[in-house]
């Protein structure tokens, strides 16, 4: 059980009320009452003896009570293990007496800022000494009770009765305290996080207000153009997200819409990247997002500038080219940092319900070592190539997704879609629709095939090479008519939804 007995209690409370008898009984079982401020007036006004903590530490309150508490005289006996001798010679040694019960309720930031308060007073509602106190007590539950909450006075009252706590109970108690800490200083991060948001012109829609709170200097400086809207700041997010996956020394242009790549190139030259990303949907390229991994010249500065798009995106700007694109005031430029991939979180978050979900961003990206070759055919390097290309952008487009490649350009895609046959009909029709040559093209899925149907599909309309995930309880029958059909398939492993 690992009983204890409460003989020294520290109690500062913002809220007297239900603590007249809790101090009465620890009066009654002879324990020394350690106090601060108004909490030390209210327990001698019961005309019960107590001691100030100042008495204690030698050292007065400060800074108009800001500090009162913060001494190794408090936290000492707050932390010291009953078990350890070297804190039992350190007591003796500094003359730290041990406590057994901490009993604190914090300042009530929440209520402050519900009222509408001033900053002034908010701010003066961030409880520093008590958290702290409240945490040493916690982390010491072995040997101290940690009452946090008047909802625990009734139980303190029952332990009271006999004075002895089992190790159980001071757990829990502990327990509740970590939970009332972590609360308390998320609202006061909420708090922060408010009151520095940048507020958006609108959100998705116009009848929605938005804000953004973070740092965007971090990642890119904007040249000119008109304020990120939040679908800006979604479709930027993207864009970098999907340019990262690409190797900075091969020249290569992506174009984005509603997150999702409606064109993508690599080449020589930055301007041929530019040409056959543009070329994949020259339709969804009006209003969308440009981003290249070199250096704008003029020359490819020229051939965007007779595109109508929001925002281009790129890690530097030829003079001249920068001239030239900023002719247009409404037109975003944004100037990316170097590295930024590095200042992007590596956590995502979303709301949803009552609360929020959390998980480690998708940064996998396949290079030819996690291929798996699942077929007799196996894929010439010109594929590997292709396959590679259209893998990165599956992984970036909204699920169910199909996208078609050859080895240097995105040929069509199909996404966001609710069966995945839908997604490759999608993509097979908008290939057609701009005149792209499917014949000796390869296929990428976010996910696997539960069936054969969408490379027969794949097949008749020219694709010779597929990447998937695999680990589909019928991948052998998609194999077996990929091995028919003199079809190459590989496996990556890896599935890339994005919902």
């Amino acid at each position: 059980m690992n009983e204890k007995t409460i003989k020294k209690a520290i109690i500062s409370v913002f809220n007297k009320n239900g603590t007249q008898e809790i101090i009465r009984l620890l009066d009654k079982n002879k324990v020394e009452i350690y106090s601060t401020g108004g909490t030390y007036q209210y327990i001698i006004n019961l005309g019960i003896k107590c001691t100030k903590i100042e008495d204690l530490t030698g050292f007065p309150e400060i800074l108009s009570g800001r500090v009162k508490t913060l001494h190794p005289k408090v936290f000492g006996g707050v932390l010291a293990r009953s078990e350890n001798e070297q804190d039992t010679t350190e007591l003796a040694h500094y003359q730290i007496p041990t406590f057994d019960l901490v009993m604190i309720d914090l300042y009530p930031f929440a209520d402050a800022v519900a009222t509408n308060a001033s900053e002034e007073e908010i701010i003066e509602k961030i409880d520093i000494g008590g958290v702290a106190m409240l945490r040493a007590a916690a982390k010491n539950f072995n040997d101290v009770v940690v009452i946090s909450s008047k909802n625990q006075y009734q139980m303190l009252e029952e332990i009271l009765q006999k004075n002895t706590s089992t190790l159980s109970q001071r757990r829990n108690f502990a327990l509740a305290t970590f939970e009332l800490t972590a609360n308390y200083d998320k609202k006061i991060f909420e708090y922060f996080a408010e009151i520095s948001n940048k507020t958006l012109r609108y959100g998705e829609n116009p009848h929605q207000k938005a804000s953004f709170s973070g740092n965007l200097e971090g990642i890119f400086t904007q040249l000119s153009g008109k304020e990120l809207s939040y679908n800006n700041l979604l479709d930027v997010d993207a864009a970098i997200d999907l340019m990262a996956d690409f190797d900075v020394k091969i020249p290569t242009v992506a174009i984005l819409k509603h997150n999702n790549a409606c064109g993508c190139a690599t080449a020589p030259t930055l301007h041929q990247a530019y040409k056959l990303a543009f070329a994949a949907d020259t339709i969804s390229a009006f209003g969308g997002v440009l981003i290249a991994n070199q250096k704008i010249d003029l020359e490819t500065a020229q051939a965007m500038d007779s595109l109508f798009f929001e925002i281009l995106i790129a890690p530097n700007f030829d003079e001249n080219a920068l001239i030239l694109l900023q002719n247009k005031k409404n037109r975003i430029i944004l100037h990316q940092k170097e590295n930024q991939q590095n200042i992007q979180p590596k956590t995502t978050f979303r709301t949803l319900l009552n609360g929020v979900i959390s998980q480690e961003k998708d940064i996998k990206n396949e290079t030819e070592k996690d291929l798996s070759f699942v077929t007799n055919k196996k894929p010439s390097q010109e594929q590997i190539k292709a396959l590679l290309l259209a893998n990165k952008l599956v992984k970036h487009s909204k699920s169910n997704a199909i996208i078609l490649a050859n080895s240097s350009q995105m040929l069509a895609s199909g996404v966001g879609q609710t069966s995945r046959i839908d997604a490759l009909k999608h993509a097979i029709e908008k290939a057609l629709a701009f005149g792209m040559d499917l014949k000796g093209a390869v296929m990428a899925s976010d996910a696997f095939f539960p069936f054969p149907d969408c490379v027969e599909i794949a097949h008749n309309a020219g694709i010779v090479a597929v990447i998937q995930p695999g680990g589909s309880i019928k991948d052998k029958d998609s194999i077996a008519f990929c091995d028919n059909n003199e079809i190459s398939m590989v496996f990556t492993g890896f599935r890339h939804f994005k919902h």
